[in-house]
């Protein structure tokens, strides 16, 4: 099941309850503020800060 990307306009990061963004090739949901990254199983977000796991953006 693929993730719905409509769901980036109603969810939020459940730390700081900033903005979501989706990262396709991991699929995971990544909350750049708090540099941690959700995990989505079989389409669906896990948004709970025990699941999460750090997140580091990629140098460019």
């Amino acid at each position: 099941m693929s993730f719905d990307k409509k769901l980036l306009e109603i969810v939020a990061c459940p730390v700081c309850k900033g903005k979501l963004d989706y990262e396709k090739s991991s699929q995971r949901l990544i909350c750049k503020a708090d540099h941690l990254a959700y995990p989505i199983n079989d389409g669906i977000p896990v948004l709970l800060e025990n699941k999460a796991e750090r997140w580091q953006e990629a140098e460019a």
